[in-house]
Parts: C-alpha cells; structure tokens; sequence
C-alpha cells in the first residue's frame, strides 16, 4: 500500500499558487477598455486677439483611450491633430496661424498629446497629466475630463495651453497684450470599441 509523501504534492501546489497569482495580477488589466473616436468629434480652441475673443476648430483628429473608472491610473489617452486643419471662420488668421510665426504647418503638420496614468476628481471626472508635442516642444499639460459610461461612451474635456511655452507666436507676435499667453482647449470625443 503506497501513500503519497507530503514533499510530491508540492509542485502541484506551487504551481496552482503560481497559476492564481498570475491570474490576480492580470485581473485588473482585464476590464480596462480600449476605444477609438467616432464621428460627431469635436475639438476647439479659444483666445483672443486685441481684447476680441475668437474661437477655432480642428478639422481633422484622431483620439485612442485605453481606460477603466475603476482603475484611473491604468488608463492611457492618445491624442494626434492635423494643424493644418485649424478654422476660426477668417481666412486671413487661419492663414496666418498656419505660418511659421505660429503653426509653422510646413514642418510641423501635427500636434500629439499623450498621457500614462489618470487621477480621479470626483464622480465621473479624471485629470490626465500629459505632454503636448507642439511645433517639436514637448510641455506638461494637464487635461481635465468628464467620462460619460456606456457602450459608446462621451469623453469631454478641456485644458489650457501655453502658446509661448511652445514657440507658438513668437516675435511681435509674443506680446500678451495683444495676444494672450493661454490657449483654452475643449473638446467632445464620440468613442467607440477599438477592433
């Protein structure tokens, strides 16, 4: 009559603890989600020009989110602009925001925000402490949202920029008196499940 020793069941139950913790570490990423914009995006800017207040539009972005509300700081938002699409509805400004005192879209054609990791605020608002990629200047900006849950969820948001932090409008253009430093930005983000 034989009788297993304490010592042969070891393995397997290494190996089972081994199996359970794998499977507690890899738990959270489980239920982060990743989503892609949809149409009906929007993204705007505002300033001023003078002490006249002005606002603009990108016609042309893309957003990436990776993000669970239950765990924030696991999350990661992607963010490309096609600079060259900025609109304020005056042809002589696009033109001249498009140049190399202030877009410069001939050698910089995008923007690119990026961020790792989010803070909770409140309810349904996040903070992403990101960086801007702007006119080859990388700068912290920190992006405030409110996150709308469902099967097509809304991201809405905003953040204020500095352009001079940037090289945006240097030159004459540098006086804040005439045009401000800060840049609000705003946006509405349709998602949908990334494929």
């Amino acid at each position: 009559m034989t009788s297993s020793s304490p010592t042969s069941s070891r393995p397997a139950r290494a190996q089972a603890f081994a199996l359970s913790a794998l499977a507690l570490l890899a738990a959270p990423l489980a239920h982060a989600a990743d989503y892609v914009q949809a149409p009906g995006s929007v993204l705007t800017f505002a300033t001023e020009y003078q002490g006249e207040v002005f606002v603009g539009r990108f016609a042309s972005f893309d957003t990436r989110i990776s993000f669970d509300p239950a765990r924030p700081q696991d999350g990661s938002l992607d963010v490309t602009i096609a600079l060259a699409g900025a609109d304020t509805d005056n042809t002589e400004r696009d033109e001249t925001l498009q140049g190399a005192d202030f877009f410069n879209v001939a050698r910089f054609p995008q923007a690119r925000y990026s961020a790792r990791g989010f803070r909770k605020l409140d309810a349904n608002r996040y903070a992403a402490d990101g960086t801007l990629q702007l006119r080859g200047v990388g700068k912290p900006v920190t992006f405030t949202f409110e996150w709308t849950p469902g099967a097509r969820p809304v991201l809405a948001g905003r953040a204020t920029v500095s352009r001079l932090a940037h090289d945006v409008g240097g030159g004459d253009w540098a006086d804040t008196g005439l045009l401000p430093d800060a840049v609000a930005i705003s946006t509405r983000v349709n998602l949908q499940p990334a494929k």
